[in-house]
């Protein structure tokens, strides 16, 4: 009697468990969520704050922290202030975190630890309210 079907079906089973996360959200397709931004301009092109913003994030607050730099020049040659929460989320652009970050921060399934430093715009009082 021999028990080399049952080895070779086992390992299979092991495989295709083990490899499951892997190649399971191949067939998974979520689409991308649709987030537009104000005036169709971020400070560098979509293409790029799609792929680098973390990057850059990362990036300005070792200039701005370690370097005492508070200038961002863009590739267009423009200038903005170093500060996540003076540029990047003023009125108008990324002022809701809900709608904006957080849709995709859930979809690429990212926890980033922005605002254990930071506070989220829609968490911050109104002024002259109580």
């Amino acid at each position: 009697m021999s028990d080399k079907g049952k080895i070779f079906l086992g390992l299979i089973v092991f495989i295709v468990a083990v490899t499951y996360p892997m190649w399971g959200g191949v067939f998974a397709k979520t689409p991308a969520p649709d987030v537009q931004l104000p005036d169709g301009k971020c400070i560098e092109s979509r293409d790029y704050m799609v792929a680098n913003h973390m990057n850059m994030l990362d990036e300005w607050r070792d200039k701005f922290v370690r370097e005492g730099e508070e200038i961002y020049i863009a590739s267009d040659g423009t200038e903005h202030a170093i500060s996540l929460t003076k540029t990047c989320m003023k009125s108008g652009c990324h002022d809701n975190k809900t709608e904006f970050c957080d849709k995709c921060h859930t979809y690429a399934d990212v926890d980033p630890y922005c605002w254990d430093c930071h506070v989220a715009p829609d968490q911050v009082a109104p002024k002259g309210g109580n």
